[in-house]
């Protein structure tokens, strides 16, 4: 079977789409003082506390979808920000549950806001957003 013309490619063009999502992002960001996957661990570790947990890095990781590692680098970034507390578990000295500052969960609200816009833009074509967030999550449990 011969190779695909790239424009007939579904992983090809799922490529260009997410690195253009990417720029968009990025650059939404940079204001803010936030990269992406800050912005990602940020926002996700606000959430999970307003849905009233304090996630350890583990948890957060796989809420993020982020690696363990990564995610404790970027989380004593965001400390260090002054936007997340990392606190010894009582449970597990090992761990640290995290909570977001007063400061970081305003950054989290914002920058989510910033987020959603650059969504709504980027997929503004898309007429049908149910099958879309259907497709999305098919392809994001597998």
């Amino acid at each position: 079977m011969p190779p695909l013309d790239p424009e007939e490619s579904p992983g090809f063009l799922l490529w260009h789409a997410t690195l253009r999502w990417q720029r968009d992002i990025a650059a939404a960001l940079a204001p803010l003082d936030l990269t992406h996957v800050q912005f990602v661990l940020l926002a996700s570790t606000w959430w999970l506390n307003s849905h009233g947990e304090d996630p350890n890095q583990l948890t957060l990781a796989r809420q993020a979808g982020t690696d363990v590692k990564m995610t404790s680098q970027v989380i004593r970034k965001l400390e260090a920000k002054g936007l997340v507390l990392r606190e010894v578990d009582p449970a597990d000295t090992r761990a640290r549950r995290l909570r977001v500052t007063e400061r970081g969960a305003a950054l989290a609200q914002e920058a989510i806001a910033v987020v959603e816009g650059v969504d709504r833009a980027f997929f503004r074509s898309v007429s049908d957003r149910t099958t879309l967030l259907t497709m999305l999550r098919a392809l994001g449990s597998g």
